[in-house]
């Protein structure tokens, strides 16, 4: 089970700022619970979420609401990331933290989540993450360009 003492990382508001200040060019959508960044109002898939409510997952694993100050960084990552971060991963602990984990929801199309980051983490591995899902969706958008015209 997984410990109950938040790691020494950003808050929820630190971490969408610091994802807001790398991406600035990043179009946000925000609902009760959770905000989405993308490229464009028009087109999604986003690049990263973070949510504080369960909500959106099927059951309460992640335990976001039933602890306060607790959310979920929530990415999509190539094969290689997927495999060497979490495809080793039998029965997790969706609710421990500073853990990288297979999304409780979107693990087949190749999405992790972790929980409450510590600095260290942020810094070292979820923000280039977060980089290369970006540059993933900016490479996607380029190729389709090209094709349309």
């Amino acid at each position: 089970m997984s410990t109950e003492t938040l790691t020494d990382g950003p808050t929820q508001d630190e971490m969408i700022g610091l994802i807001r200040e790398r991406w600035p060019d990043a179009v946000t959508a925000e609902i009760e619970g959770a905000i989405f960044f993308s490229l464009d109002e028009k087109h999604w898939p986003n690049f990263a979420t973070i949510v504080w409510q369960d909500d959106f997952d099927e059951g309460a694993v992640s335990r976001l609401t039933e602890r306060s100050g607790v959310y979920r960084v929530n990415v999509g990552v190539d094969k290689e990331a997927f495999a060497r971060l979490v495809g080793s991963a039998a029965d997790p602990d969706y609710a421990a933290f500073d853990r990288f984990l297979p999304h409780p929801v979107y693990a087949k199309q190749r999405w992790i989540s972790i929980l409450n980051p510590s600095h260290a983490t942020v810094r070292e591995e979820l923000m280039p993450l977060i980089g290369a899902a970006h540059d993933r969706l900016v490479a996607g958008r380029e190729r389709q360009s090209r094709g349309q015209r």
